[in-house]
Formats: structure tokens, sequence, C-alpha cells
């Protein structure tokens, strides 16, 4: 089946890109205009974007799991964001797409901002949620950090649900439900895939690029984020050229406690860029 046949369910499908296997979800939509690639958070598997793709009913998504995520295997050898986002290439060749709107959410806003750079003509605008220009951010609570160093949280369901108020704070501090709403999504991915994600991004950024990017970027950041300080999205707006930057009264996870308001939000920049009257995001 052509996977831009698919329903909002999304047709789920396995794709081998250059002897790597991604799990992959691409869910059709009625909007003008390239559909959206989304790279998900660290060690996130790409159900848990269900809420934020849901909300954007309309515009047609490409999500997958990063190779060691989810139900994809980690590669063969190590890769850097450059790796992951030639990976992202190919998967669209193979998909038969030649131009994207690309969303990056936290870890996935590093390989956004790689495949800008790397991609310019595949990628026509960039949104970066709850991210940084790499090892020049402002760090975040030292506790938040240390737990993100080890996948411990995907696969220990109890353990996520003790951790999750402090770790990605906002309404997960007060709203039980949305926490276990989130681990009915969680899939662990492989231990090695989660460390080989690290490696990644150590070492790495986009700090001294970031002035070449051209694409016109929405940068989302929340208010509390325990994880990424929302001064670091002020910063890569900053440094990109055609940018703008929106906060929204939420912590690190806006995506699956306020997906409707950031679909909205992410709807009206991709279709006009006009973001005057969106306001903040309550």
């Amino acid at each position: 089946m052509d996977p831009r046949t698919s329903d909002r369910q999304g047709q789920k499908m396995v794709i081998d890109v250059d002897g790597q296997r991604l799990h992959v979800s691409v869910t059709t939509g009625s909007a003008k205009g390239p559909p959206l690639l989304i790279f998900n958070g660290i060690g996130a598997n790409l159900e848990l974007l269900k809420p934020f793709v849901d909300a954007l009913d309309g515009i047609e998504t490409i999500a997958y799991d990063v190779p060691g995520a989810g139900t994809s295997p980690p590669p063969q050898m190590p890769l850097r964001f450059s790796g992951h986002a030639r990976i992202a290439a190919r998967l669209l060749d193979a998909l038969g797409y030649d131009q994207v709107d690309v969303f990056g959410v936290s870890w996935g806003g590093g390989l956004a901002q790689q495949f800008a750079r790397d991609y310019p003509d595949r990628c026509r605008r960039l949104v970066l949620a709850a991210t940084t220009a790499g090892v020049v951010m402002v760090p975040g609570q030292f506790s938040a950090l240390m737990r993100l160093a080890t996948p411990h949280r995907y696969t220990d369901r109890d353990q996520m649900a003790k951790i999750a108020p402090r770790l990605y704070g906002g309404m997960f501090r007060t709203q039980a439900e949305l926490i276990h709403e989130h681990l009915e999504h969680m899939k662990a991915g492989s231990r090695v895939g989660y460390y080989l994600q690290i490696l990644a991004a150590w070492g790495w950024t986009s700090f001294h690029w970031l002035h070449r990017l051209r694409q016109p970027t929405l940068v989302l950041v929340g208010d509390d984020d325990p994880i990424v300080p929302p001064i670091n999205g002020k910063i890569l707006a900053a440094r990109i050229p055609d940018a703008s930057v929106r906060e929204i009264d939420c912590g690190h996870l806006f995506l699956v406690t306020k997906p409707r308001e950031v679909a909205e939000l992410v709807r009206v920049f991709l279709s006009t860029r006009d973001l005057r009257g969106c306001g903040r995001a309550n």
C-alpha cells in the first residue's frame, strides 16, 4: 500500500534503509504543503507521539523509531547526528518525498537542526521543541539530567511513574493520569540503542552554524522544563536568522500534555508563518 493513503491511525510499516530496519508510521492529511517529518526525544518510541499527531489532523505526518529506539534495531555502527540525518534522507527517498517540514523535540531537535543544515533543499520549514544547540546549552536541573543518562525509566514503568513529575515538570507534577496515559504508549527500545543515541549527541553543537540556516523556524519552549530551561530556545531563536520563539505554560513533554495547543501553533506556522495573535499557549 502507498503509505500516503493511510488514515490518522497511521500506516505502520518496516522499511529497510541501507540495511537499517526502521519502524515507520505515515498519516495522511488534507492541508497544503509538504508532510511533517517528526524526530522524537531520546529513547522515545513513535507511539508516544500519538496525542500530538492526532491533534495535527489535516497535516500529513511521517514519524519513525530512530535506530535503537522503539522497535527499530540498533545501528550496526555508532551514528553521529549527521549519520542519523542521512538515514532520514534515505527514508524520505524510500517513501517518495522530495521535501518536508521538520519537527524535532528534545534530542530530536538536535537531529532536526542537523537535517536542516545537511539537506537544506529538503527541509522547507523547521520547528524546534524543548531543545538546545548542544553542548553549549544552559543546563537543566542536575537531578533531571542524571536520570537521562540511562534508559531505566523506559524499562521500569514504576520508576517512570515515580520520577516523571520531577523529571518532566509541568502538568505531570499535578495530574497523575497524564503519566499513566503516557505509560500506555511507551515501548522500551534497546539499551544499547539508547546509549548510542547519547553518543550521537556527545560533544555536538550547532551554535557555530545556526546563523547559516535559512529555513523559517518556530522555537517552542516550556516555562517549567527541568531538562531544557527556556533560555535555550531563546538562544536558538536569536541565532537562527528567520526564527521566532513561543513559550508554553507547561513542562518538557508539552507534546503529550498540551497536544492541541501545540498543534495549533504548528499549524499556523506551517500555513502562514504569521504567529501574531497566537500569543502564549496556556
